[in-house]
């Protein structure tokens, strides 16, 4: 090491020794963080494509580099929210693709536009994200399972209530024996309503048509429940489903149901599902009842317990969930580098296809009035 002449090298040696260090220390880190996974956005009429665009800054996972819509002036909504530069924006899906290449996409169409554009970017190969429910018939989640096994993609749906801590420490009680077997889950989901709460006009057009949404509040909240007890039953068929719909509130959704109740019965355990867009509140809880104890999520992190022998129940606070599981993008960021394979868990393509063919058995159930009996789906 050179001698240093006098005290101001030495002085600046100190000021500049640690900035190095610093310096050697970013550079180590950038060469360990794999480089951001590109991500396009396929359509802008879903409500919860706000809810990406305001996150994105803090998930460097993941960077945005196109998206398609057919219609300029919803971009152009977005595009001054979130100061968006114009080079995004494509009229078109496969023109998009082709220009942006994409890793995968996130789609924020009309839960019946799901089927096309899953299957628009299978053929690229690329992978995708949608918002829940998978999509709205059996028929077409078995055609994007075709799809997805064909071109050698993941499709992920993305649920709320997959990120929360209260649903895993439920889970964990229930796999891990502490509850006995499951006897019975009861499951709510929803809130007082879209108009109520002010959804923009894009996004209550498919809400509250079937032809876009599947259905009303049993779509749009019932999917929830489904997905959860599909989780706990690791997967497997209902016996029957059994639904009755009811239209509270015709004069501002004529066209579909507002309120569902959903009943599922397996060997030894039935389920309540209770999906609605008349609760005085939003909510989204589940009761898991076991023949030794219970577990009763409460909000996205607490749990009230109650096992054999215990006294009186206490209230616990769920385990944090860890990276990349806690959040949708780190998780796809994840699948989509092979670092994870989606089987069986919330998201899976696997599960989903299970919950569109409950939700199909739903929405047929409640238009005959009978009860629908379900055998398990051929692979």
């Amino acid at each position: 090491m050179p001698r240093l002449k006098d005290w101001s090298d030495f002085r600046l040696s100190c000021i500049l020794l640690p900035a190095l260090l610093l310096a050697a220390q970013c550079v180590a880190k950038a060469q360990t963080q794999p480089a951001p996974i590109k991500v396009a956005i396929v359509g802008l009429e879903h409500g919860h494509v706000e809810g990406f665009l305001s996150s994105l800054p803090r998930h460097p996972e993941v960077e945005l580099v196109g998206i398609a819509d057919p219609d300029p002036n919803l971009f152009a909504k977005y595009a001054k929210k979130y100061s968006l530069p114009q080079s995004l924006f494509f009229l078109s899906t496969d023109t998009m693709i082709e220009a942006r290449h994409p890793q995968a996409i996130l789609v924020y169409t009309s839960i019946a536009g799901h089927r096309k554009s899953i299957e628009t970017a299978a053929r690229y190969g690329i992978s995708a994200m949608v918002e829940k429910p998978l999509t709205i018939s059996l028929d077409d989640a078995l055609a994007i399972r075709r799809a997805a096994r064909e071109h050698h993609i993941h499709v992920l749906v993305n649920y709320e209530t997959t990120w929360y801590s209260s649903n895993k420490a439920a889970y964990d009680e229930a796999e891990n024996g502490r509850l006995g077997e499951i006897r019975r889950v009861v499951i709510h989901d929803g809130h007082n309503g879209p108009v109520e709460i002010g959804v923009p006009p894009e996004f209550l057009s498919f809400l509250a048509d079937p032809a876009g949404n599947g259905a009303g509040a049993l779509y749009d909240f019932g999917c929830y429940g489904v997905d959860l007890m599909t989780w706990l039953m690791r997967g497997e068929t209902p016996l029957t489903v059994t639904a009755v719909l009811n239209q509270d509130k015709p004069q501002l959704y004529p066209k579909v149901d507002d309120d569902a109740t959903v009943v599922l019965t397996y060997p030894h355990a039935q389920a309540v599902i209770q999906a609605s867009w008349n609760w005085p509140f939003g909510r989204k809880d589940m009761e898991v009842y076991g023949a030794t104890g219970y577990a009763i999520t409460v909000g996205n992190d607490k749990l009230r317990l109650r096992h054999e022998h215990d006294a009186e129940e206490q209230l616990i606070t769920g385990a944090p969930l860890s990276g990349p599981n806690n959040n949708s993008l780190s998780y796809l960021a994840a699948v989509v580098r092979g670092q994870l394979e989606p089987q069986g868990d919330l998201t899976a393509l696997d599960t989903n296809v299970v919950v569109m063919q409950i939700l199909d058995a739903a929405r047929e159930s409640a238009r005959t009035g009978k009860t629908v009996r379900l055998t398990k789906l051929g692979e």
